[in-house]
């Protein structure tokens, strides 16, 4: 799909009124900066390791992902605007400086947004990162429990396929989970940079080692367009 006809494809879905309004979408992630284009829609900020209360990001992939969500682009005259361009932003800050951290802050981010869910009118919960850890690849790990909770809470859960394709059983935990939305990447044939390296087929690839059938969707991940930790300001990752 050219970019040409993304826009069009984006551009009708909020002409049908699709534009998120009155639904609150929990990032669980590196954070989340205050660019032009969240508007006032940043209900809440969550910081499961320094504890801060004001909205930051101190990698800018946390920023990324709630731009492709929940972009107004309002600083690109609508230009760079995400999928739900209205939606609330419950943002979860789990992962550091690096884009790291440790299963224990997601599960407990998971553990706060279930509290919270009728509070922030919270219906989904995107985790746009993964393990590959071999103890940690099994359907009864930690991770996977926990995002399997939070589906049968009633959440809406989205996870990434992860970078670790092109193999087979190279989804990463918790998309492994046979219950959430795993999402992979349709155009991982170009050459882009990923994590410092250049990289093809990046994208896992399933099945499971349980035989299940991942990713649940693709869409185009390379050199995508969002919100920079930055005011104002754009950034391609892949």
């Amino acid at each position: 799909m050219d970019q040409a006809k993304k826009w069009i494809h984006c551009d009708g879905a909020y002409r049908l009124g699709l534009t998120g309004k009155g639904v609150g979408v929990a990032v669980l992630d590196t954070g989340i900066f205050p660019h032009r284009d969240f508007e006032n829609r940043i209900v809440v900020f969550n910081d499961m390791l320094k504890r801060r209360f004001l909205p930051y990001d101190d990698n800018g992939h946390g920023t990324h992902i709630s731009g492709i969500i929940g972009g107004k682009g309002l600083s690109s005259d609508g230009r760079y605007q995400g999928v739900a361009p209205e939606c609330s932003l419950i943002s979860v800050k789990v992962l550091d400086q690096k884009g790291n951290g440790f299963a224990s802050d997601v599960l407990s981010g998971l553990k706060w947004v279930e509290r919270h869910k009728q509070e922030y009118g919270i219906r989904i919960i995107n985790i746009s990162v993964g393990s590959f850890s071999k103890k940690g690849m099994s359907e009864d790990s930690a991770l996977v429990r926990g995002v399997d909770a939070a589906w049968d809470a009633g959440f809406v859960v989205v996870v990434a396929a992860g970078n670790n394709g092109p193999g087979q059983h190279t989804i990463t935990t918790p998309g492994i989970s046979r219950k959430v939305i795993t999402v992979g990447c349709s155009d991982d044939y170009k050459e882009v940079d990923v994590a410092g390296s250049r990289m093809i087929d990046y994208s896992g690839r399933g099945p499971t080692s349980a035989c299940v059938c991942k990713p649940d969707i693709v869409a185009p991940g390379s050199s995508i367009i969002s919100c920079a930790n930055r005011q104002n300001g754009y950034t391609v990752k892949s």
